[in-house]
């Protein structure tokens, strides 16, 4: 049969070493001591000795409250990974023979996305006989590029693919830095409104289960000196 292996950090009686170095739940060190009273000392205060670093001489342990830790782990881990920045590769295309109009329109697209933290692929596709002409579509891109120094950096020169030619432009540094921080911002208060909604409903099932209770105590009770109705 093959065992659970336990992981995260050892708490309690999970800690047998013969003596911890302890910090307190203030985070003031408490100095060496032997594990039976580090425990000891825990129980006390009703938390938990929780052992924060196995790899010292002797190990450090921490005295908290391992549940609201593990929480707070928790909420850590799902604020990072909605703060997670997903970059993408848009594509922006093009023909040799886009008026002037419509490259405008392209140019807005593409800094739409770089605006958005994400890169841009910008395509120039060949038909025919057009492939003779590649100084019109360099010019293309060229001009795309210049529009968007301001938000983006070359991270491909344009180059020949077949009969398409293409470049990438990846956005600026700060760019990616605002949009970042967006997406933290975003991530907190998308934790924040989940936690609120958890306790409307915890909120709510309380006075729900408490509410037959006040209705019991506040019905009057009924003695035999009442008259009864219709005597």
């Amino acid at each position: 049969m093959r065992r659970h292996q336990f992981t995260g950090p050892r708490t309690n009686d999970r800690i047998r070493v013969p003596e911890v170095r302890v910090i307190g739940p203030d985070g003031g060190m408490l100095g060496i001591m032997s594990t039976m009273d580090a425990k000891r000392l825990a129980r006390e205060k009703q938390l938990d000795l929780v052992e924060v670093n196995p790899k010292a001489a002797p190990p450090v342990c921490k005295v908290m409250d391992f549940g609201k830790y593990k929480y707070e782990e928790s909420k850590k881990k799902r604020q990072a990974r909605k703060a997670q920045v997903h970059v993408e590769l848009k594509e922006v295309k093009l023909r040799p023979k886009t008026d002037d109009h419509d490259l405008e329109f392209k140019v807005k697209h593409a800094r739409r996305f770089l605006e958005e933290g994400n890169k841009v692929k910008i395509t120039c596709r060949f038909r025919g006989r057009e492939i003779t002409h590649p100084e019109t579509a360099r010019r293309q891109l060229d001009y795309v590029m210049d529009s968007c120094r301001d938000l983006g950096q070359m991270e491909q020169t344009p180059r020949m693919e077949g009969r398409t030619m293409t470049c990438i432009i990846a956005p600026r540094q700060e760019i990616r830095a605002r949009v970042a921080a967006q997406a933290a911002h975003a991530a907190k208060q998308a934790i924040r409104r989940e936690e609120e909604e958890k306790a409307k409903a915890k909120a709510g099932k309380t006075a729900t289960a408490e509410a037959p209770t006040e209705a019991a105590e506040a019905a009057p009770e009924k003695t035999d000196s009442e008259p009864e109705s219709g005597s």
